[in-house]
């Protein structure tokens, strides 16, 4: 009798063994067929869940969406897993090759939908605030340059102006659909002080100081076409100023006009505002556009030179001059032979 027993226990184990095996393949088996992906992800679907949405609710919709296979399944899935409190609200890009735990991954760890915008050298606040109005990430320009005005976030960068204008570094973002406008600003401006850790000069400088450089780098930003003139022509602007003579950039009058235009003429040059350069000495009451690192490192390492006028050329390059003689007779051989 006694030799009996472990020839038991051996088959007792040995059954219990089939039927862990069996149960985990059975398990495996089921969730391959009722929580297997419906597709191959060719479709799509954006989800959108609001704050406090029973999870009954999450299911129905990705049901009648297609996106999985059984809601009966999936429910199970969520009690299994006590996951009926973790799914988070946002707005989620979902496909038919996610399997139903991928989902459900997906919608606790709160991995929403981003959204990737560029913002090119040179763009103002008023661009930026249209381009974000495009990608729907803000209802309208004015929602955002409300923003850009806050005075706290203004306050807590030290920003001697009632503008973030010249401090939104202009790069590649991707954010959350719904993201604070306030906080796309903030993240911007976080850019541009990190960016700036890249020009040892700009160390320890006091915010009027650096504010100074910043008007200068928008102006460049805008006239520059190549990198390679930036600063020349941060030297040109300087020059003219320690000669008191009046900046005289079109720049500063394309930032009157809502859109640039293609090509400015005499009553622009007149225009009554505080921008003009051409009617009033000394810089622009603030900065004209967002500029980028090349544009900073022009205003901080300007060249120096006898050089006080520009033009631009039909081949995107800039002739420089030392007089107003050589500067006409330039203008005449590059520019106004386009027009007659």
């Amino acid at each position: 009798m006694a030799s009996k027993k472990p020839r038991f226990l051996i088959l007792s184990l040995i059954g219990i063994a089939f039927l862990v095996i069996t149960a985990i393949t059975a398990a495996f088996v089921i969730d391959e067929i009722k929580g297997g992906a419906v597709g191959d992800g060719q479709n799509k679907y954006e989800l959108i869940i609001d704050p406090g949405e029973p999870s009954s609710t999450v299911v129905k919709e990705l049901s009648q969406a297609g996106m999985i296979k059984s809601s009966v399944y999936f429910n199970y899935l969520i009690k299994f897993t006590r996951s009926g409190n973790k799914i988070k609200q946002g707005i989620y890009e979902i496909n038919d090759g996610m399997s139903s735990r991928k989902i459900l991954d997906v919608i606790i760890s709160g991995k929403v939908k981003l959204v990737t915008f560029t913002v090119p050298e040179g763009y103002n606040n008023r661009q930026i605030g249209d381009l974000l109005t495009n990608k729907k990430l803000a209802k309208s320009r004015e929602d955002f340059l409300a923003a850009t005005t806050n005075p706290a976030l203004l306050q807590k960068y030290k920003i001697p102006a009632k503008s973030t204008e010249g401090y939104l570094f202009p790069e590649t973002y991707s954010v959350p659909v719904n993201f604070p406008l306030d906080r796309i600003a903030d993240m911007m401006m976080k850019r541009f002080y990190k960016k700036l850790e890249s020009i040892s000069e700009a160390k320890g400088i006091s915010p009027a100081d650096l504010h100074a450089k910043v008007v200068l780098a928008s102006i460049v930003e805008r006239e520059a076409v190549r990198k390679e003139e930036r600063p020349i022509m941060a030297g040109v602007f300087l020059t003219r100023i320690e000669k008191n003579i009046n900046l005289e950039s079109c720049a500063t009058i394309q930032y009157l006009f809502d859109k640039p235009k293609k090509r400015l003429f005499e009553t622009d040059l007149k225009i009554i505002s505080p921008y003009n350069t051409y009617i009033n000495g000394g810089w622009p009451p603030g900065p004209i556009s967002n500029p980028g690192l090349p544009a900073l490192l022009a205003a901080f390492r300007p060249e120096k030179s006898d050089k006080l006028f520009f033009l631009l050329k039909p081949d995107g390059s800039h002739y420089f001059s030392a007089t107003f003689k050589e500067h006409l007779d330039a203008k005449k051989k590059y520019i106004d032979v386009l027009y007659q």
